[in-house]
């Protein structure tokens, strides 16, 4: 069995150089501490950057990427690359206090946007010509520039630690850069660690790599977690670990209280699964595929808390007494209700042709409702998206009465929640804070419960089903201890 684990450091994690270095790296401060090495880190770029580069992943703010993709003659990606340029020259003078190393640290980033740069203006005067179509060269630009925010906080943190703290950190590069071969994920993977010496160097990988198919049409923003995924398989590490600035709690502590939320400290790939269907992902579901399928262990750390062992996520564990082990949710869902008086009988047919048109155009089921007459699809996507699909099954039954609802859904989820009664329970705590249940959904597997409410009530049915299902109990540090 290998010794050496493959551990994932999340972005906002990376801002804070000091807590890596002290709380991940070295955990208490000491670089000669036996276990140094035995370690390959996976880094996301620094907090902002991706969004900078791209396009911002909540707000839709345009980086590099979308002001290109736009094609307008303004060419605002210019600007838009000279401020990538000022924030990640600001983070170098942050980080380097000697101006040799600062210097070194501008220009490497400087030169991945000058060669950006180039790239894109000649595809722009390329693509001026009638041949020649901007539309089938975008999925390359967007890995191209997804790539240089994870160059540049691994390039940085291997060279902060090897010349700061005495490290023999080895910056470990796969965005394939000026690289003419296209490899498959696995075979980049292992090109790079065949000649690592992983008892005395700690590599520091980058969270983007370039890849024969590409990780951005597939994975979009959860590129870095399949990276991850892939490495531990490949080199069969004996523990996967995610390093974020918060634990994997019962409830987000912004809505039910710090006091109030608990880290789950165990629970199963299940779980993990169903809190992506609400898009709050633990790790995405096609790169736990992987550790569950080798019996790799993840576990989730909390950076600012490295004393805390965190959550184990393994594939057959199942919590010894019943119990919710999370309350987690999702705003700005829009329920499609399909009703026509002559789908009776043919259900089948149009659940197929319904399903076919929400995957044209790319919406995201969350959950959904069927009965005799209606079906009913909680679509967690945008309002233009739904317009479009509402468009096409109107076309398709012309006779079909379509409402559209923006909701909220919110589940109670655990590895074992068979417990009489507590479907009642959750209801009767919805009913005492006033919120009107519009559809619940419990499968027989019993690993999560959904509920619809009016997507005001999100908060509140948030605090109210975990006061009523999670903070009852005395959990102390862990709803079970890792």
């Amino acid at each position: 069995m290998n010794l050496h684990t493959v551990e994932k450091i999340g972005g906002t994690s990376m801002s804070d150089y000091a807590a890596v270095r002290d709380n991940i790296i070295f955990k208490d401060g000491e670089a000669d501490k036996e276990g140094l090495y035995q370690r390959i880190f996976v880094v996301s770029a620094y907090g902002g950057i991706t969004d900078m580069l791209l396009e911002h992943k909540k707000s839709g703010r345009p980086g590099i990427f979308a002001l290109f993709a736009d094609a307008n003659e303004d060419r605002s990606w210019n600007d838009a690359i000279d401020a990538v340029r000022n924030r990640v020259h600001e983070i170098n003078a942050e980080l380097f206090t000697d101006a040799e190393q600062l210097a070194r640290a501008n220009d490497f980033i400087g030169e991945r946007l000058e060669d950006a740069e180039r790239c894109l203006a000649d595809l722009e005067r390329v693509c001026q010509h009638g041949h020649f179509a901007l539309e089938g060269h975008l999925n390359t630009v967007c890995e191209m520039l997804a790539s240089i925010g994870e160059a540049h906080s691994a390039w940085n943190t291997a060279e902060l630690l090897r010349q700061q703290e005495g490290v023999n950190a080895r910056f470990v590069d796969l965005t394939g850069w000026r690289d003419g071969e296209h490899l498959t994920l696995d075979q980049r993977i292992e090109r790079a660690f065949k000649d690592i010496d992983l008892a005395t160097e700690l590599p520091i990988t980058t969270g983007y790599a370039h890849t024969r198919e590409g990780l951005m049409g597939t994975f979009a923003r959860g590129y870095s977690e399949m990276t991850f995924s892939r490495i531990a398989v490949v080199t069969g590490a004996r523990e996967a670990i995610i390093h974020k600035e918060y634990h994997l709690s019962s409830a987000d502590p912004r809505l039910v209280g710090v006091n109030e939320a608990v880290p789950i400290g165990r629970t199963n790939y299940d779980v993990a699964d169903q809190l992506a269907n609400l898009g709050m992902e633990a790790i995405h579901p096609r790169a736990a595929k992987g550790l569950r399928q080798q019996e790799i262990p993840l576990r989730i750390m909390n950076t600012f808390e490295p004393e805390h062992s965190g959550t184990l996520v393994t594939g057959d564990y199942v919590s010894e007494t019943p119990c919710v082990e999370i309350i987690a949710g999702r705003k700005n869902i829009y329920a499609v209700e399909c009703f026509d008086q002559d789908m009776m009988g043919l259900m089948t047919t149009y659940d197929r042709t319904i399903n076919d048109i929400i995957r044209r155009f790319k919406g995201s089921v969350v959950t959904k409702d069927i009965n005799a007459n209606t079906i009913t699809h909680f679509l967690a996507t945008n309002l233009k998206t739904v317009k479009r699909i509402r468009a096409a099954i109107c076309e398709e039954y012309p006779d079909c009465d379509i409402q559209v609802r923006k909701v909220a859904v919110v589940s109670a989820i655990g590895s074992d929640m068979k417990v009489p009664g507590m479907l009642s329970r959750a209801v009767a705590a919805l009913a005492r804070s006033g919120i009107s249940v519009l559809a619940v959904h419990q499968s027989m597997r019993q690993v999560d419960m959904q509920f619809v409410v009016n997507e005001s009530d999100y908060e509140e049915a948030v605090k109210s089903l975990h006061h009523a299902l999670v903070e009852v109990y005395d959990h102390g540090e862990a709803i079970c201890a890792a």
